[in-house]
């Protein structure tokens, strides 16, 4: 990680940024093989499993109703705690209809109805992320979602990942496709003979994924957000074990080479023992190779404050931030930019990531600023409503009238007039 002593304000917006690449080249790639799709449908998908994931398919979609999947019993039960704290968390979001009576006669209220048609992908790459799946599908089916595809890469073998595949029967999923990368956005956009068309798609992914999902907009299919690669920022004082912050580093430089992680501190010591706590845990991953590789783009930066520090984190916009203070709560009130955050020593990330039942599904890549996480409302669509009783209109109407006129719309203003000239009429 490099390392930045107190940085002047000048230079907050060049170390914010993120690793970059060429997303007009990207972008062209991607529409190829989405217009493949939406031209060939399962064929295309097939030809596409061969060439990109290496694997023969007979067939696209996996009946889980005549499959049946073995697992670990002590990753079954801890997948069930996962479920039942992400649905306690989610079902809390349910919200009542309340109505108004903004004037005399005049009532509205908003209703929650959930969008018909999701399509969720679940990233199987590197790593089949069985996690993603209880972060898209409980919310989806507390909303009341009525058709839910899910799409995600075939295994080596051109097999369903067994966890997902068990997952997906404890959360009453029927079908899953063996799909993933571009082409399975472009699947879920269009529809194919197999795999339903989407109304909105939600999951993460690689650049690819990415940037078919921002291409799907163009098409009238909704996204949960633009998210991209996996990034961390710790705010630490002297008060913070140097291990654990190393392992929260290391546990999102390990996602992808593209992951971004950055330490914020106001102690230099903490960070020189940051670092050497990540030199000697990287050697014991499996994925360290990727976790170096995210690492030379990573940083830590000594500033004089943490006041300052949060305030770097608000321009940073950071997925995820831990607070490793000794006044963390106090600290996170002046937090105004981050997707989920995670306060004091034993609040890891990882907690978010599985088990302690928010949702992991967040803005990355600065879009902290403008997007909040996958919640109940990301599958919602919120109706308004309003009736105005013949007082009600009697008592805005000449408002509406005023109004209407000096915006110089006048059928707006007959639609009032009538009815009050009616109202009138013995």
């Amino acid at each position: 990680m490099k390392k930045i002593k107190y940085p002047d304000k000048t230079s907050w917006a060049e170390l914010c940024k993120r690793p970059t690449f060429d997303f007009a080249e990207l972008e062209t790639k991607v529409r190829s093989i989405m217009m493949e799709v939406k031209e060939r449908g399962d064929d295309a998908l097939l030809e596409m499993a061969k060439k990109f994931d290496g694997v023969e398919l007979d067939a696209l979609v996996v009946d889980l109703h005549e499959q049946s999947f073995e697992i670990d019993s002590e990753l079954a039960e801890a997948i069930k705690i996962a479920k039942q704290n992400i649905e306690s968390f989610h079902l809390s979001q349910k919200e009542e209809v309340q109505k108004i009576e903004t004037m005399e006669g005049v009532t509205c209220w908003r209703k929650s109805v959930a969008i018909q048609n999701v399509g969720l992908y679940i990233p199987g790459g590197s790593a089949p992320l069985f996690s993603t799946l209880l972060m898209l599908a409980i919310p989806a089916k507390i909303a009341g979602c009525k058709n839910i595809t899910v799409c995600t890469p075939p295994t080596k073998d051109g097999k369903l990942n067994a966890v997902i595949g068990w997952t997906c029967q404890l959360l009453g999923i029927e079908k899953i496709f063996l799909t993933g990368g571009a082409q399975a956005i472009a699947a879920m956009t269009f529809g194919t003979e197999s795999i339903p068309k989407a109304d909105k798609i939600f999951g993460p992914g690689n650049q690819y994924v990415t940037a078919a999902k921002r291409l799907a907009q163009n098409y009238g299919v909704a996204i949960d957000m633009p998210a991209g690669p996996s990034e961390v920022l710790v705010i630490a004082d002297g008060t913070a074990y140097p291990e654990f912050v190393a392992a929260d580093l290391l546990s999102q430089a390990e996602h992808g080479p593209d992951s971004q992680v950055v330490l914020v501190s106001n102690s230099e010591n903490l960070i020189s023992e940051v670092n050497s706590e990540i030199t000697k845990q990287v050697k014991d991953l499996p994925r360290e190779e990727i976790a170096l590789k995210a690492l030379e783009s990573s940083q830590s930066i000594l500033v004089k404050y943490l006041n300052e520090a949060v305030a770097f984190s608000n321009e940073y916009a950071p997925e995820h931030l831990i607070i490793a203070t000794d006044n963390a709560e106090e600290l996170s009130e002046q937090v105004t930019i981050a997707g989920s955050v995670f306060l004091g020593n034993w609040s890891c990330e990882s907690a978010g990531d599985y088990a302690s039942g928010t949702n992991h599904t967040l803005p990355t890549n600065g879009y902290a600023r403008n997007y909040s996480g996958v919640s109940l409302d990301s599958f919602l669509k919120k109706i308004t409503f309003q009736k105005l009783s013949a007082k009600g209109i009697q008592n805005l109407g000449p408002a509406i009238e005023k109004m209407a006129e000096a915006e110089q719309l006048q059928a707006h203003k007959n639609a009032v007039s009538l009815r009050l000239k009616k109202l009138k009429r013995p």
